[in-house]
């Protein structure tokens, strides 16, 4: 009967460490598995940031109507983007391995920014036109366009905001995305600058989900100040906004 038992016991520490032994690897991929999602995330909003400023940066150079070739083709404003995405995070896009879901994603999202900026080049170096309506808005919204036919059915980005404040149709916020900023992101002690990150259902599908909220700088109240209401550059009524106030949200979905 002891025999029995000590067997017993014997065999259940085998079976144990069996188990362990097998399934054991697996653990550590699963618990990682959240930590690559939110660096992919991140990633992808870190990239698409550095970008929109290079843009951004250049609106004066964009919209003198006396230049005509304003040297920013798609891998000059994609090595700026890169520079400053490098000073941003710490990390040179060419260390990563292009194999990896991360590599792979912020390569589609490099060729993206180059598409979109050599497709517009006839609008960037038009002589004799002074507001090319050429944005940072605009751009993110086309390069996010771009990622998203390479990426297919692996990710999506899109820039929103509430829903108050969204001027393009195809970046008003779906029905997760407008609860997360309105129950999170607006309430007064939500800290600052944090995304919000969660799993959910999207397009019938499981899904990883970021939200990165962006911020009124001074730079934005040209079109998003006061007077509320008067017409802006773009030929939008500006919403009244003021400095600090959220202004916009990266939302990036990376699918299970």
């Amino acid at each position: 009967m002891n025999r029995n038992r000590v067997y017993s016991f014997n065999q259940l520490v085998f079976s144990t460490f069996l188990i362990v032994a097998v399934f054991g690897p697996f653990v550590a991929p699963l618990r990682a598995s959240a930590e690559d999602e939110a660096t992919i995330a991140k990633s992808l909003a870190d990239m698409l940031r550095a970008a929109r400023q290079v843009i951004s940066s250049n609106q004066t150079r964009i919209n003198d109507p006396n230049l005509g070739d304003k040297g920013l083709s798609g891998q000059v404003v994609l090595q700026q983007a890169v520079e400053i995405y490098k000073k941003t995070t710490g990390t040179d896009p060419a260390s990563i391995d292009p194999a990896s879901r991360l590599g792979r994603l912020l390569h589609f999202q490099m060729d993206a920014i180059v598409e979109v900026t050599d497709a517009n080049q006839a609008t960037i170096n038009a002589k004799g036109v002074g507001f090319k309506a050429f944005i940072p808005a605009v751009f993110a919204r086309l390069v996010n366009e771009a990622f998203e036919s390479r990426a297919k059915d692996e990710a999506q980005i899109k820039v929103t905001a509430p829903e108050q404040l969204v001027r393009n149709r195809k970046s008003r916020p779906d029905e997760w995305e407008a609860d997360v900023i309105r129950s999170k992101l607006l309430q007064p002690e939500w800290p600052r600058g944090q995304a919000y990150t969660g799993d959910a259902v999207t397009k019938d599908r499981s899904a990883y989900r970021m939200m990165m909220p962006e911020y009124y700088a001074a730079s934005c109240l040209s079109c998003h100040g006061s007077p509320k209401g008067e017409t802006d550059i773009t030929g939008y009524p500006k919403e009244g906004g003021r400095e600090g106030d959220l202004g916009a949200v990266i939302s990036v979905t990376l699918f299970k």
